[in-house]
This record gives structure tokens, C-alpha cells and sequence, in this order.
């Protein structure tokens, strides 16, 4: 599993962009101040208006960028987000048919989960990675770290309480990469349309995670 093709990737880019819009221009905006930005790693949640039809956009007009969807809760969801394109797929939680359908299909797929269980479940039914969440109502940082020593050879993803300021840290703490929402789209810059100040938003989360290569290697 160490030398999938997506693993690869996330050890590259380090940084995901987990984007919520309520209407499809506003999140190809969304996206398009992200790779401005230098983040190339998008994720679109399912909750997101016309999700697939912006995942298909953006699949189009971003042919440099891997876009995702996340925050799928069912199969059928799941069978959708393939059928738009979804080129990577995060869940809230271990659901073992839908990490294996994922799987089955050769398509990354980061299930959320939180205690040591809940990660080694979902790790053995064949998770690409692994999200924690929400990490920081457990510890943030200090509990990436802390399951490091058991669960080391498990790749994962923090969500769900990572900053700008501490994702370095959670990168250091052992953490694959990490994955921000309203951090990154301050709510005055998008009801505004500031798109060149959440673009700097995305710059500094990308020059933050690349001081990780310091450390690792």
C-alpha cells in the first residue's frame, strides 16, 4: 500500500482544500483561488450544490488538479461521485461495503475515523488513508502524535480542527497530509468575492506544509 499512486501524491502536495459552496459558481470560484494559491488537492463536498456537475467542471477546466468529493454518507452517494468523476473519495466514517466498492473501482478512499478501533477497522477493510475526525475535539496535534507509536504505518489525515498555523505541526506530529475548510475561505473574503486574498489564504497553508520536507525523508 506504501506505493500507491495516491500516496505518492498526497506526500507531494500535503495540503487539501475541502470546499462547501452553495451554488456552483461560487465553489469554481472557490477552487480556482486555491490553485491561484498553489493547491492543487480539491475536494468538493457532496453536500455542495450540484456537486457532481461541479466536480465534472472542474475535472475539465482543472486538467493539473485531483479533485475529490467528501462527506459521502451512503453507497448510492458514492456510486454518484465515481459516476461525476470524483477522482478520490473522503467519508465521515467506516462503512466497510463502501471502502470496498471504492477499492473494487481502484479510486483513493480516506474514511473518517477517530479512536485507534476506528482507524485499524477502517485501515484492514482496505482505506487508501485515513481521515481523523474531528481531530481537534481529541487533542489536535498531541494525538496525531500519540498514535504514531502503534499506528505508525498507517497513513493519515487530519480534519476538523487543523489551522493555518498548526497544520506544520500536525505534519511533524506524523500526520500523511492535512485537509482545511473555513480556514482557508474566511466567510468576509467570500461573501465579498476577495478571491486574491483567499488565494494568499491557500499560499500560506502551501509554503506552511512544505517546510514538513524538512523533517521527513
Amino acid at each position: 500500500m506504501s506505493d500507491h499512486p495516491w500516496l505518492t501524491l498526497v506526500k507531494k502536495h500535503r495540503a487539501i482544500a475541502v470546499i462547501r459552496a452553495s451554488q456552483l459558481e461560487l465553489g469554481r470560484q472557490m477552487a480556482l483561488a486555491m490553485v491561484s494559491g498553489g493547491i492543487e488537492l480539491i475536494e468538493i463536498t457532496w453536500n455542495s450544490a450540484n456537486a457532481s456537475e461541479l466536480i465534472t467542471k472542474l475535472r475539465s477546466e482543472l486538467p493539473d488538479c485531483t479533485i475529490g468529493t467528501g462527506t459521502l454518507l451512503n453507497l448510492e452517494q458514492l456510486d454518484n461521485a465515481i459516476s461525476a468523476g470524483a477522482q478520490f473519495l473522503f467519508t465521515p466514517h467506516v462503512d466497510p461495503t463502501m471502502i470496498q466498492v471504492a477499492v473494487a473501482e481502484n479510486i483513493p478512499i480516506i474514511p473518517g475515523a477517530l479512536s485507534p478501533t476506528e482507524i485499524v477497522t477502517a485501515w484492514n477493510y482496505g482505506a487508501t488513508c485515513v481521515k481523523v475526525f474531528p481531530v481537534q475535539a481529541v487533542g489536535g496535534v498531541s494525538y496525531i502524535k500519540s498514535l504514531q507509536g502503534p499506528l505508525g504505518h498507517i497513513p493519515l489525515i487530519p480534519t476538523g480542527g487543523v489551522t493555518l498555523k498548526n497544520a506544520q505541526e500536525f505534519l511533524q506530529a506524523g500526520a500523511i497530509a492535512v485537509g482545511l475548510s473555513s480556514e482557508l475561505f474566511p466567510k468576509q473574503f467570500v461573501e465579498t468575492g476577495n478571491w486574491q486574498a483567499i488565494s494568499q489564504q491557500a499560499k500560506t497553508l502551501v509554503n506552511s506544509c512544505l517546510v514538513k520536507e524538512r523533517f521527513s525523508e
